[in-house]
């Protein structure tokens, strides 16, 4: 018997006479023969676990990673720095874990940090009530705009050309599902146009807008005017926003926003080729019972003690089914925990810190990169926080080969998403490059170093 299937050739025999086929050949005669697999795979014997191990260190030493290279890689997902203590008090037992704490007996300390998670957020987006975590930016986004359709009995959902694509894909295919109108409105300079949002508005029927700020291309909206647009319109004002940033910048709730959203990737948690991470989803009390996702609430048990529990369940698709606003039925736990422990160890001024230093090293890597004659900012008017586009004098696909033969990731290509922007480059800086490590990049990149 191979000791990795428990099945004796006895056991098989009983449960084929059980079904009533003859053999496990006549079990899967429903499967056409020509795309059936009638010999066994040809792969290599059984090896040692120190064999495994170094077969698996020599197929992983194919990916680079960022103790391998240099950093300018953003669009969505940012090298920033992680404290030591993250990971190591979200490897403890209690927190790692798939469980969802339906059972508040038995799960106050995860209940309790998931409190302490949308408490957090609440403070910085400048809502009143936020979720316990959807299960990207994306998926929190079009979420949002769902709620807002609800909410404001409307069909038409506007977004910028400037959103990340991928939110702008989710969102596609949200609005489709729900029947939902899906407009997307041109950037101007690289920020939403004041012009066609009125033009949209005018025609009516507009529920939501969603605005990225810093959005795809890194510059901060004004997000006061829009919101005031759309209110005047009866639509609400969808805010995708980074919570690192947010540290910064202000909060968009105290600008007008209606619904506040994001990936919360830059707040604790590694890149990881891409994921996971979390979406958090933040509103006011108005949209309280519209709002997707698990909500934490305070309470006291009968002894008069403070305790956590899950709140507000009869809004969501385990109770009501098909009346929900929302199928999402779990969240990203593990990830807020982190997010919890990074923001709670940065603290207001360490989040501060991080977003000047930020600002500060994007400033000095654009200067720098331009000072070689072979850059400019394709929006120079604009602010940004983290990422700015740059339109070089070479294609951005040739320019990346030569930084990563030099051990630089440079930014994004941008041809294939706007190829309006005629060799354009999104350069990402975080807090953890060094001035070392941009001047090294900048002498390649200008073509001073070989």
């Amino acid at each position: 018997m191979n000791r990795y299937i428990p099945t004796t050739d006895d056991d098989r025999r009983r449960m084929l006479q059980t079904i009533g086929a003859a053999s496990v050949e006549e079990l899967f005669s429903g499967i056409p023969s020509q795309v059936r697999q009638k010999t066994p795979s040809d792969l290599p014997g059984p090896m040692s676990e120190m064999e495994i191990i170094n077969d698996l260190r020599s197929l992983a030493a194919w990916n680079l990673t960022m103790d391998d290279a240099i950093c300018f890689l953003g669009a969505g997902v940012y090298d920033h720095f992680i404290p030591s203590a993250v990971d190591s008090l979200i490897s403890r037992g209690e927190f790692t874990t798939s469980y969802t704490p339906y059972q508040p007996e038995v799960a106050q300390g995860t209940l309790q940090a998931i409190f302490q998670y949308q408490t957090m957020v609440c403070e910085l987006t400048g809502m009143e009530i936020a979720n316990a975590s959807m299960y990207d930016g994306a998926t929190a986004a079009a979420e949002a705009a769902v709620v807002a359709s609800v909410a404001t009995k409307k069909r038409k959902v506007l977004c910028g050309d400037n959103v990340h694509p991928q939110t702008r894909e989710t969102l596609r295919t949200y609005c489709w599902s729900r029947k939902l109108e899906y407009v997307e409105l041109a950037h101007k300079k690289g920020a939403i146009d004041a012009a066609e949002l009125e033009k949209s508005l005018a025609a009516g029927d507009v529920a939501a807008l969603v605005v990225q700020t810093p959005n795809f291309f890194g510059v901060l909206e004004d997000i006061k005017p829009l919101a005031d647009s759309l209110h005047k319109a009866g639509g609400l004002l969808i805010a995708c926003t980074d919570l690192l940033a947010l540290g910064t910048i202000e909060a968009p709730g105290k600008l007008g926003a209606d619904i506040v959203v994001g990936d919360g990737q830059t707040v604790g948690n590694p890149m990881n080729f891409g994921g996971p991470a979390f979406g958090f989803f933040a509103v006011n009390k108005p949209l309280m019972r519209r709002m997707p996702g698990r909500i934490c609430g305070q309470t006291t048990d009968s002894q008069g003690r403070r305790t956590f529990v899950l709140t507000l369940q009869a809004r969501e698709q385990h109770i009501r089914r098909e009346k929900a606003t929302s199928n999402i039925c779990s969240n990203q736990n593990l990830c807020i925990v982190a997010a919890s422990v990074y923001l709670s160890l940065m603290g207001p001024k360490g989040l501060r810190e991080a977003g000047e230093q930020i600002i500060a090293k994007t400033a000095y890597a654009v200067d720098q990169l331009e000072k070689t004659g072979k850059f400019r900012r394709a929006f120079p008017d604009a602010p940004v926080f983290r990422e700015t586009v740059l339109i070089c004098d070479e294609p951005p696909a040739t320019l990346n080969e030569r930084l990563l033969d030099a051990g630089v990731v440079g930014g994004l290509d941008l041809g294939e998403l706007h190829p309006e922007l005629k060799n354009a480059w999104l350069l990402a800086v975080t807090e953890s490059r060094t001035s070392d490590e941009i001047d090294y990049m900048v002498s390649v990149a200008g073509g001073d170093e070989e």
